[in-house]
């Protein structure tokens, strides 16, 4: 004689499908717990770096162009020495710092600086910053006349604006 119940076999395996599929969803679970975990930990490593990184930008950013403008700064000492010299002639100093500004201006131009154009270019105020008007019969008015101090552009942005001086309608005699 069976003594077994159909229905208490049925239950037993339901409980037991039951319960290893909440064992299996638990496991599951626990993997993605634990890959929520790394991932956090790698994003929080991830942020520390590019911190870490920025921080060192910051501190040595310099550096290079240090390295590029050095050579002009020794050339400028040399010329100070040389001048110093008791038997320095004027010609040989100018000549010696005419090189030098020559080398800041190719050094400029290789990282996109521009020398803004003045002397004979109608006043912009975007680009020029006028110290005075001088009235002038050579220049029509609210033009450049004179440059006081260079000016540059780096890429189409104004990094400093020329200062100079524009002409005035000539006083009425």
């Amino acid at each position: 004689m069976n003594t077994e119940n159909p229905e208490n076999t049925e239950n037993t395996t339901e409980g037991s499908t039951s319960v290893n599929m909440v064992q299996a969803l638990a496991e599951e679970r626990d993997q993605f717990k634990e890959k929520w975990a790394r991932s956090v930990a790698d994003l929080e490593n991830y942020r520390r770096r590019v911190q870490k990184e920025a921080e060192e930008e910051r501190k040595y950013g310099a550096a290079t162009f240090l390295r590029t403008v050095l050579p002009g700064f020794d050339n400028l000492q040399r010329a100070i020495q040389a001048a110093k010299s008791p038997a320095a002639k004027l010609e040989d100093l100018v000549k010696g710092v005419e090189m030098v500004s020559q080398q800041f201006e190719t050094l400029f131009a290789g990282m996109g600086a521009v020398v803004i154009p003045t002397v004979g270019t109608p006043f912009d105020p975007n680009r020029h910053e006028a110290i005075t008007q001088v009235p002038s019969a050579d220049y029509p008015p609210m033009t450049v006349i004179q440059e006081v101090e260079r000016g540059f552009t780096l890429h189409d942005r104004v990094i400093r604006p020329a200062k100079v001086i524009v002409s005035a309608a000539p006083a009425a005699q």
